[in-house]
């Protein structure tokens, strides 16, 4: 049973096209200018250390949201313990970073001392989680629907557990002594690119492979797709770049503990898929952001956060089911044509009744 029969509702069928190297570089450009912004409002002081923090959760929760849409949105499997593959990269990174923090000096390589380690703990992280997704994936894509999702849910919950019993992971008091090398444009750039990688991979002959799976399994297989190859392809991505996120986690707090990767962390990644759009990257981008600066704006009713969550979801499935990007994802381009045909509509106007008035 796919989602679209879970959750009662239909997903849209979306007719890719080709992908022109001129709308990747203008969504480029687009993204070096909001990089800009932040980071000049950043080291200007205007934005103060708080909300330089709240910006990297956000990423996090872009990185975290993206990577999950390959399994639950494009793949349509039903995935609920991808907080096991994020606490998976944040620990290995985390011990990674540890070990190499006394001994890589600023400068080696040519490169900066947080982002050396920063890229070695990353690596490091991606092939654990990696590993765990196909592990973890090969048997469990034999499965379908709810039944799926109560098996990665089961992952999640031994994950935390083993990191609760184990020594080297500090147990239940958490993992301390973290280098806390993690800075905004470390985490933007590193989003943006796994952002790039799963849009460019999506357009790929492999990413409509996954998408015709979603759309109709038997016919996929009928026409020649390897399902099984597909499933665990989609499956171990997804838990890579999951590690990868959970590598920023680690970083930027300093401190970890096995409570923060349970069963609620997979619901509010999950909430974020759906609530975008589940197979938009667009709209898990923009639900990562409305999310994650929501229970800042509203700490003093933190403890209702679950519930908001809870209502949000039940709305979202009876107004808008497809989410609020559906499968659509921001197009700058075309957007900018737009724009040029008001103008030009615009001064069209004016030279008229200026005109009517001569």
């Amino acid at each position: 049973m796919g989602l679209s029969k879970l959750f009662g509702t239909v997903l849209p069928h979306k007719a890719y096209k080709k992908l022109s190297i001129s709308t990747v570089f203008i969504n480029l450009a687009f993204v070096t200018i909001i990089f800009l912004v932040l980071n000049t409002l950043i080291n200007t002081g205007i934005l103060n250390r708080y909300y330089s923090t709240i910006i990297v959760l956000v990423l996090v929760a872009i990185v975290m949201s993206a990577s999950l849409n390959i399994a639950t949105g494009f793949l349509g499997q039903l995935v609920l313990g991808h907080a096991g593959f994020m606490a998976i990269g944040a620990y290995t990174a985390a011990l990674i970073g540890i070990a190499l923090y006394p001994v890589i000096t600023d400068g080696f390589l040519f490169l900066s001392r947080n982002l050396l380690i920063f890229l070695i703990s990353a690596s490091g992280a991606a092939l654990t989680a990696s590993i765990a997704g196909l592990l973890v994936g090969t048997p469990a894509l034999r499965l379908r629907g709810d039944y799926l999702g109560i098996m990665t849910l089961g992952f999640g919950e031994i994950v935390r557990i083993i990191l609760t019993n184990v020594e080297f992971t500090g147990g239940a008091q958490g993992l301390k002594a973290i280098p806390r090398i993690m800075t905004f444009p470390i985490a933007f750039w590193t989003t943006a690119t796994i952002v790039l990688v799963i849009y460019l991979f999506m357009f790929s002959r492999h990413g409509r492979a996954i998408l015709s799976i979603r759309e109709d399994e038997i016919a996929s297989e009928s026409v020649g797709i390897n399902i099984t190859k597909y499933k665990i392809m989609g499956f171990v991505l997804a838990s890579m770049f999951g590690g990868i996120g959970g590598a920023i986690f680690a970083f930027q707090g300093g401190f970890l503990a096995p409570v923060s990767f349970g069963f609620i962390k997979s619901v509010e990644i999950f909430v974020i898929v759906v609530l975008g759009g589940m197979g938009s990257i667009s709209g898990a981008i923009v639900a990562a952001i409305f999310l994650t600066f929501l229970p800042e704006l509203l700490r003093d009713f933190d403890q209702y956060r679950l519930l908001l969550y809870s209502m949000m979801l039940i709305l979202t499935m009876l107004f808008r089911p497809q989410g609020m990007m559906g499968t659509k994802e921001f197009d700058t381009p075309r957007y900018l044509r737009a724009l040029k045909r008001f103008f030009l509509r615009k001064k069209k106007t004016d030279d008229l009744l200026k005109g009517s008035d001569q």
